[in-house]
This record gives C-alpha cells, structure tokens and sequence, in this order.
C-alpha cells in the first residue's frame, strides 16, 4: 500500500502551477511502482526543462526526487524553457519546435511494450503546435499504469501561442486521463 492520493493503475495526470510538487509526486509514483512490481517494463519520459526565473527554480528533472534505477528505460530530454529563454517570439517558438523533435525522437524510441511509464513536464512537447498528444497518449495507452504531470497556470503567460498549445494539450491529456490530481 502507497501513500499516494490515486492508485498504480490506469492513467494519472497530475497537474499545477510552478513548485507544488507535481514532479516529486511522480517521482514517489515511480518508487512506489518499482518497489511492489519491480523495473521491467518501466519507462521514464522526462521532458522538463530546469531553469531560474527571479532566482527561483522552475521546472526539474525527475531525478531530484529519486534515483532511477539502472534497469529502467529513462530518456531525459535537453529541454528549452521557451518561454523564459527565448529572447523573441520566434526564438520562443524555435525553441518550442527543437523541443518538439527531439521529444517525438524520444517517444519513438522507447520501448515498443511498457509495463509502467511515468513522464515528467507532459506538455512540454506539445508547445510548438508540431505534435499531436495522441503521440505520448496513445504510447502510454498499452502500458498498465501511466503518470504523467503537467504545468497548468498563468504564470509563464496566458496569451502568446506557446501557452496556447500547452493548454491545448493540457485539455487533450486531461481527457485522456483516467484521472487528474490538481495540486
């Protein structure tokens, strides 16, 4: 038995603003998951960026809450923060797309039959508008639990396209889920 506030099975989406713990819950997820089921069959996506805005940390690797086991499928993406590192609109959106490449690269690459697959920062590639969230959906599908998290606030912008397409993809995962935690 987990402490968590949702079950190991079928789909989670834990969502929230900046720093609530979205990826340490996640990271307690994915410890709770291997501790009772073991590493075979896991697969960690991790998109987030990490990234100072005002001396405060945004963002984070699922590896500061948790050691990944050897074992375990884990791909890390060299994510951009496009919206606090992009100097212009289009150097935002540039960014956005490099993200939304490798990201896909990423997901095509994972092992084709999860067991469990916990991701970290869901929406980050989907803010370029160049990937459908079926992508990572539809891969999370087959597996027997899938936890993601997602940001979900204004504070990073409310009105230019990146934050269009992430709560685009926000409202896409949250249909998907079997259940959203807001933090």
């Amino acid at each position: 038995m987990t402490d968590l506030p949702f079950p190991l099975a079928g789909t989670t989406l834990v969502t929230g603003p900046s720093n609530v713990g979205k990826t340490r819950l996640t990271a307690r997820a994915l410890d709770a998951w291997t501790d009772e089921h073991g590493t075979d069959g896991v697969v960690v996506l991790d998109f987030a960026p990490e990234v100072r805005r005002d001396g405060r940390l945004l963002g984070g690797f699922l590896t500061r809450f948790t050691d990944v086991p050897d074992d375990v499928w884990n791909e890390r993406l060299d994510a951009h923060a496009p919206r606090t590192s992009g100097a212009t609109v289009s150097e935002a959106l540039d960014l956005a797309a490099a993200n939304a490449r490798q990201s896909k690269r990423m997901v095509e690459s994972a092992p084709a039959d999860p067991r469990a697959v916990f991701v970290n920062d869901a929406t980050i590639p989907f803010q370029a508008d160049l990937l459908d969230p079926a992508v990572l959906s539809t891969y999370c599908d087959g597996a027997e639990v899938a936890v993601c998290n997602a940001f979900e606030g204004d504070e990073l912008g409310v009105d230019d396209d990146i934050s269009r397409n992430e709560r685009t993809a926000l409202d896409a995962l949250r249909s998907w889920a079997d259940r959203v935690v807001e933090l």
